[in-house]
């Protein structure tokens, strides 16, 4: 099963936890032939979508990427194609999704089309019930009017990832304006504002949804010195277990996800809600296998060959 990673430079891979590394493993493991391009090397020709393609082989020691020819070929000698690359969820990135639209052998994961309309911070407000509350503004009294309603609340750029550029603030912050200011270029982007869940201080929850089911969890916890649950930047990552609304909410949005193409995705869950649903870039495969022995990158292995 010839396998293409579009996917960030390979410089930057940080393969120690790094998902796309654990796909890209295990599908060698397999003797699936696999190669990687960059977003910007999916091209057109013909009519046809195609790719500057760069055989590899990878390992798990130094060096961990042995990169061997590069072929300018069409998308359609691939079986799959996987779409990797990291956030942020910008005009680039859409584009190339447009580009693996075109594919027709090719099996492309997750689906370009739903990837599109699955923006990440959104995508989960078509579950409303299952959300904390939240409004999308560009203008000070918009947010001002939310902060009075819930008091303490959380603002966030609505292209984000990683964590980057969420503060916590409330009502009464003499700094709320600079804040909503700086989030929404002074009034020409919109921000996303979502009432405080306390539950963060006990852990932010992903959970990695393979073909709609529920198969990884872990809690990452805020370090002292920062309230954000994200990994890098230094959010602990602990075992848990799936409660009963954990298993309301992926039963919910399962069968959706699946019937979308989305075939691997990653919920943030705080508490009793649902916080975000990631289906760009989705991680958390070498926490499974740390935490709970279960390999996820060999179960979506096997669901690419299930589906091919």
């Amino acid at each position: 099963m010839r396998t293409l990673f579009v996917m960030d430079p390979i410089d930057r891979i940080q393969v120690a936890g790094d998902s796309t590394f654990v796909l890209m493993r295990e599908s060698q493991k397999r003797g699936f032939p696999i190669a990687y391009c960059t977003p910007d090397q999916v091209t057109v020709q013909g009519n046809r979508p195609w790719a500057m393609a760069t055989s590899v082989t990878v390992s798990d020691t130094a060096p961990h990427f042995t990169a061997g020819e590069m072929v300018d070929q069409p998308l359609d000698d691939f079986d799959v194609v996987w779409m990797r690359k990291d956030p942020p969820f910008d005009m680039e990135y859409v584009f190339t999704t447009y580009l693996l639209d075109l594919a027709t052998k090719a099996r492309v994961w997750n689906d370009p089309r739903s990837i599109k309309l699955a923006q990440e911070k959104l995508y989960a407000l078509q579950w409303p019930d299952l959300c904390p509350s939240t409004t999308f503004a560009k203008t000070l009294a918009h947010v001002r009017a939310f902060a009075a309603q819930h008091d303490k609340i959380v603002l966030k750029p609505w292209d984000g990832n990683g964590g980057r550029g969420v503060v916590v603030t409330h009502a009464k912050d003499k700094n709320l304006g600079a804040l909503v200011e700086l989030l929404t270029d002074e009034g020409r982007v919109s921000c996303i504002a979502q009432e405080y869940l306390p539950d963060i201080t006990t852990g932010d929850k992903r959970i990695l949804l393979v073909d709609g089911e529920p198969r990884g969890w872990f809690l990452r916890v805020p370090g002292d010195t920062d309230h954000r649950g994200n990994m890098h930047v230094g959010a602990s990552v602990v075992a848990c277990e799936l409660t009963d609304r954990d298993r309301e909410i992926c039963a919910a949005i399962g069968p959706r996800l699946k019937a979308e193409g989305l075939l691997f995705v990653g919920i943030d869950v705080i508490g009793m809600h649902l916080t975000e649903i990631n289906v760009t870039s989705p991680t958390g495969l070498v926490e499974t296998l740390d935490l709970m022995a279960r390999d996820l990158g060999a179960e979506l292995v096997d669901a690419t060959v299930r589906h091919a």
